[in-house]
C-alpha cells in the first residue's frame, strides 16, 4: 500500500487520480496485514490496493463525476462493488478521474483536466517518438488514456495500483484499457450490481474491470458477481467464482469474425493485429469463421439515441434543491434550477441532456425512441443468431487505432470522437454481451493496441479462458516507466492534481 501512494506521489503529473485517501488506506492495510499475520484473511483480495471511478459511491470519500455539480459531494453510503470489496479486505486507494459524468472517450472533459496516458513515458514511445517539428515542445506530445475510465486505466498502467473498476456504457473500460495496455472487462448486464453507480444509461451501465492481466479480472470479477437486493436488475442465480483454468487445446474453440467491424477509418496497423490474432487461433486447430451481424452499421445511431433520452432522464435529479451545486440566483424556482444546471454542467452534458429531451418530445417518441428501441432488439438478435450457430466466441478490434496525442484529440468535438470511439464496442453493451480487451501488441509508435473478445451471455468463464489463452500466446510486453519520477510535475500547475486526504 505504501508503495502504491509513493507512486501516486510520483505520477501526479498523470493526473489519474481525483481524490487520494491515503489516511484511510494504510488503516485498512495495517487491518490486513493484522489478518495476515493471524493467518484470518479475508480472501484473496485482502491487502490488495485498488482504485474506484468517482462516479461509484464511496461513504467518507468525495464522489464528484469529474464535475462541478457534485464537487464536495460525499454520500452516505458505498455502492455495492465497493461494499463487496472493502468486505474483502481490499485497500481502497482513492477515486479516479473521468470525462464528466463519464460522457466522453478520452478522459480530458472532466474539471478536473485531462488524463495523460502513462505510455507518453513509456521508453518504449519515447524510443519512437520523432516530433512533428523543432519548435514542439517535449511535454505537448503524451496521449490520451481513452475514456471515459481512463483514470482507472492509467492508475493501473502505471503500477498505482493492482485493480480498478470503471464504468462501461458503451466502450468506457474497453477503449482506455486498449489504449493503456491493461485488461479491461465488461461483464454481462445483470452480473454485478449498479447500485451506487451514478447512472448515465440503467439500461446500459455496467460496472467494469481493470487489471494487468486476465486471471486477475476473474478473480476481482469473483468478488463482485451476483444478486444484489438494492439492484432489481441483477441476475437471481447463485453466482460461483471460478479460478482460470490453462487452456491447452482450442481445437474444440470456434471463433467468429464479424465483417462488419472492418470500418471505415479502422487503422492498417489495427487490421493487421486482427489478422494475425485470428490467424493465431487458426493455425492452433481453432475454426475461424466469418460472420455477420447486419444490423451493426445501425448501432452507434441507436446508441446514441438510447444513451442522450436516458441521460436527459437520470439528470433530472440534479437541481439544485436535494444535493450537489446550487446557484446563488433567487429570482425564482425556474432561474434557480436552469442557473443550477448551467453552472454544474459542462457544455457536453447540456448537449447531450437536449438531444434526448428532444428525442423524449411527445411528437418525436414514436420517431426516435421507440424506434431506436426496435432496432437494439435487432442488434441483440444479431448476436443470438451468430452464438446460435456454433460460435464460441467473436473476436473485433476494440479501438480504431492507437492513442492519438491529446492536442489532435481535441481538435474534434466530444459528440464527434464518442461516435468514432464507440463504434466497436456498443454493440456489447446494446445487447448485453460480457467483452473483454486483452492487449496485444505495440504500434509502430510504441504504443499499445488492444482486441476485444465477445462472448454469450453469462458465460464468462469461457469468454475469460480464451483470453487467457491468446494473452499467454502474445506475451505483450511490460511498460517501462523509468522516466516518471524524473518528470517534471510543474506542467501540471494550472490544474487540480490528486488531493491527499
Amino acid at each position: 500500500c505504501q508503495r502504491c501512494l509513493a507512486l501516486i506521489r510520483s505520477t501526479q503529473f498523470l493526473n489519474a487520480y481525483i481524490t487520494v485517501a491515503e489516511d484511510s488506506a494504510l488503516k485498512q492495510a495495517e487491518e490486513s496485514e493484522k489478518r495476515y499475520r493471524r493467518g484470518q484473511p479475508l480472501g484473496e483480495l485482502d491487502g490488495i490496493p485498488i482504485a474506484v471511478k468517482d462516479n461509484f459511491n464511496t461513504a467518507g470519500i468525495e464522489t464528484t463525476c469529474a464535475s462541478n455539480m457534485l464537487k464536495g459531494y460525499i454520500s452516505p453510503y458505498n455502492a455495492t462493488v465497493v461494499q463487496k470489496l472493502l468486505d474483502r479486505g481490499a485497500v481502497l486507494l482513492g477515486k479516479t478521474n473521468l470525462d464528466e459524468f463519464a460522457m466522453g472517450s478520452g478522459s480530458t472533459d472532466g474539471v478536473f483536466g485531462p488524463v495523460r496516458n502513462p505510455w507518453s513515458y513509456s521508453r518504449q514511445y519515447k524510443e519512437k517518438f520523432v516530433p512533428r517539428s523543432d519548435s514542439e515542445p517535449e511535454n505537448s506530445n503524451w496521449v490520451i488514456t481513452g475514456g471515459s475510465s481512463g483514470g482507472s486505466a492509467a492508475a493501473v498502467s502505471a503500477f498505482t495500483c493492482f485493480a480498478a473498476l470503471g464504468s462501461d456504457t458503451g466502450g468506457s473500460t474497453r477503449n482506455p484499457a486498449a489504449h493503456c495496455g491493461v485488461v479491461g472487462l465488461k461483464p454481462t448486464y445483470g452480473l454485478i450490481s449498479r447500485h451506487g453507480l451514478i447512472p448515465l444509461v440503467n439500461s446500459m451501465d455496467v460496472p467494469g474491470i481493470l487489471t494487468r492481466c486476465v486471471d486477475d479480472a476473474a478473480v476481482v470479477l469473483g468478488s463482485l458477481a451476483g444478486h444484489d437486493p438494492k439492484d432489481s436488475t441483477t441476475v437471481q442465480d447463485i453466482f460461483q467464482p471460478f479460478a482460470l483454468p490453462s487452456l491447452t487445446d482450442v481445437s474444440k474453440l470456434s471463433i467468429g469474425i464479424p465483417k462488419e467491424y472492418h470500418v471505415p477509418g479502422l487503422s492498417s496497423e489495427i487490421l493487421a493485429v486482427w489478422s494475425k490474432a485470428a490467424d493465431l487461433f487458426k493455425n492452433a486447430g481453432a475454426k475461424v469463421v466469418e460472420v455477420s451481424l447486419p444490423h451493426t452499421h445501425y448501432s452507434i445511431v441507436c446508441y446514441h439515441v438510447l444513451c442522450t433520452a436516458e441521460v436527459a432522464s437520470n439528470m433530472a435529479r440534479f437541481d439544485g434543491l436535494e444535493y450537489g451545486h446550487r446557484s446563488d440566483m433567487n429570482k425564482s424556482t425556474e432561474s434557480m434550477y436552469a442557473a443550477t444546471r448551467r453552472e454544474g454542467f459542462n457544455d457536453v452534458v447540456r448537449g447531450r441532456i437536449l438531444s434526448g429531451n428532444y428525442f423524449l418530445l411527445k411528437q418525436n417518441y414514436e420517431d426516435y425512441f421507440v424506434k431506436a428501441q426496435k432496432v437494439r432488439r435487432l442488434i441483440a438478435n444479431d448476436f443470438v443468431k451468430v452464438f446460435g450457430s456454433g460460435i464460441d466466441i467473436l473476436l473485433t478490434p476494440t479501438t480504431l487505432s492507437d492513442a492519438v496525442p491529446y492536442m489532435e484529440f481535441i481538435k474534434e468535438d466530444n459528440r464527434t470522437r464518442s461516435t468514432q470511439d464507440d463504434i466497436l464496442t456498443q454493440a456489447a453493451n446494446m445487447a448485453g454481451l460480457p467483452a473483454v480487451n486483452v492487449p496485444t501488441a505495440l504500434s509502430r509508435r510504441g504504443l499499445p493496441i488492444g482486441l476485444q473478445f465477445i462472448g454469450r451471455s453469462f458465460q464468462e468463464k469461457q469468454l475469460l479462458t480464451v483470453a487467457k489463452w491468446f494473452e499467454k500466446q502474445v506475451q505483450f510486453p511490460v511498460i517501462q516507466l523509468e522516466e516518471v519520477k524524473k518528470h517534471d510535475s510543474s506542467v501540471l500547475q494550472h490544474q487540480k492534481s490528486a488531493s491527499f486526504s
